[in-house]
């Protein structure tokens, strides 16, 4: 019997060096990529307050850093994800492409002369990161066949993943003390360069299908959706959700939303083909990602708002604070996700890693103003970023399960753009609740903290009965 850690043999990766030792470098180049884009992510958080002075920038402007790149990044990843799928051309060549442009735009960042020149090269890295992060997870399914092979590379790509998003964190606080705030920037390039290389030398390149037209009107419909909601969201949790603005914004995502249902419903080739979704363990698991996304976003921002607020961390220290959460997520989904996984199945998997991320947010939901970082801190990171590490991997694994070729990039951009618009949908709703306790509780912090982590136990929940009532008993990978 074949190995299940060997590529199809229509995706021979053979040469000098080829084997199980090339197919783990192919790999890691693609989860480097995927590794950088969550990086440049969060990296630039850290550096606001520095940007702000330098430029002389309005506190307005300022959150267009990121805002800029979470709205072009979340509304393009469907799009990029069918791009890839329908060009005929070589996944690799869109990954190529988007991180040219992603290295390209993070050097405009670097030497923007003005915060108008900073806030358009945002919006052109998050336009081009959502090229390749589809694409990354479609490699990823390309490579390795169904089995103990796929679960184990799923499960280091997003160990890479969450290892990138923390990371910014650390390395954002590092360069801006040390070197200045452009450096945040400047660091991508030659990292691509070096990738960009490898990918052409060690990854397959032979076409995945024959070349097939793009559904416009539903790629401009989902797109102009997306976008439409996450600026309206974004707009609320600055201006309230009552200004005309996110209102208008919000609405809008809402009729734009509907028309793309009706088109793709009626369209000969639609963009999303919705026999896709008709599985109902890749149902259940887009939205679980959905909800996740919600509770990760909320629990990383006021952790981190925890932590220098109340506890007074500097943000270097903040960054540092975070590392046992990265540390848990990437062993756990690395090594003990896979074998778990091969054992018992998805829905058991995301019910423990459900399971573990609920008590993870009960355990910070009873923070105090006068409390420490290792009595109450540590310990809900600790189970939290456990749940993340089981939850991630198996979500991925449902979700690419038993695609063709030709919709692996799409599979690809639903997990993306489900879990980007939960962290949206979710930092906004909580950042609100949490803002409104807080004011009735006469300016006490901690109040709105505490209520923001108890409210992400009962989104927990509904995920939890998603779970139980959406997926099938079955969901076992079945081994190679």
């Amino acid at each position: 019997m074949a190995s299940d850690l060997e590529p199809r043999p229509r995706r021979s990766m053979s040469g000098p060096g080829s084997g199980l030792g090339r197919l783990g470098l192919a790999l890691a180049l693609v989860s480097a990529a995927q590794f950088v884009l969550q990086l440049d992510f969060s990296i630039v958080n850290v550096a606001l307050p520095t940007i702000q002075r330098d430029l002389h920038m309005a506190p307005a402007d300022l959150q267009w850093l990121v805002t800029g790149y979470a709205l072009t990044f979340g509304s393009l990843l469907l799009f990029g994800g069918r791009l890839g799928d329908l060009t005929g051309h070589r996944r690799l060549m869109t990954v190529i492409t988007g991180l040219v442009l992603f290295g390209l735009t993070s050097l405009s960042a670097g030497l923007a002369p003005t915060s108008l020149a900073l806030i358009a090269s945002r919006f052109a890295q998050g336009a081009s990161a959502a090229l390749v992060a589809p694409m990354t997870l479609a490699l990823v399914t390309d490579l390795y066949t169904e089995g103990p092979g796929r679960t184990r590379a799923l499960g280091i790509f997003q160990g890479a993943t969450a290892a990138g998003a923390s990371a910014g964190i650390v390395l954002g606080g590092i360069l801006t003390q040390f070197i200045g705030w452009r450096a945040i920037f400047l660091v991508n390039p030659p990292i691509i360069i070096v990738l960009v290389l490898l990918m052409v030398r060690l990854l397959p390149r032979d076409a995945t299908h024959a070349r097939t037209k793009m559904d416009v009107a539903g790629a401009v419909l989902a797109t102009t959706s997306i976008a439409s909601l996450i600026f309206g969201l974004s707009q609320g949790q600055q201006h309230g959700f009552d200004s005309p603005t996110a209102l208008t914004a919000l609405l809008g995502a809402a009729v734009l939303g509907v028309t793309f249902v009706v088109v793709e419903r009626r369209s000969p080739a639609p963009m999303l083909p919705f026999g896709l979704l008709a599985d109902p363990a890749r149902r259940g698991a887009l939205v679980v990602m959905f909800l996740m996304g919600a509770v990760v976003a909320g629990y990383v921002y006021f952790t981190s708002l925890y932590l220098q607020r109340v506890l007074h961390f500097s943000a270097l220290m903040t960054g540092f604070a975070l590392i046992p959460a990265t540390a848990t997520v990437m062993i756990t989904s690395m090594l003990i996700t896979p074998r778990l996984l091969g054992r018992f199945g998805v829905k058991p998997l995301l019910l423990l890693g459900l399971l573990s991320t609920g008590l993870g947010q009960l355990w910070l939901s009873r923070i105090d103003a006068g409390g420490t970082y290792q009595l109450d801190v540590l310990g809900g990171l600790l189970l939290t970023a456990f749940g993340m590490g089981i939850a991630f991997p198996t979500a991925s694994v449902a979700v690419t399960a038993g695609t063709r070729p030709a919709e692996r990039g799409l599979a690809g951009g639903l997990f993306a753009t489900s879990l980007q618009v939960g962290q949206a949908v979710g930092l906004a709703a909580l950042a609100t609740i949490a803002a409104a306790r807080t004011q009735a509780a006469h300016g006490f912090l901690v109040s709105g903290y505490r209520l923001s982590y108890a409210v992400a136990v009962g989104i927990v929940v509904v995920a939890l009965g998603v779970v139980l009532l959406v997926l099938r008993a079955r969901g076992r990978p079945a081994r190679a």
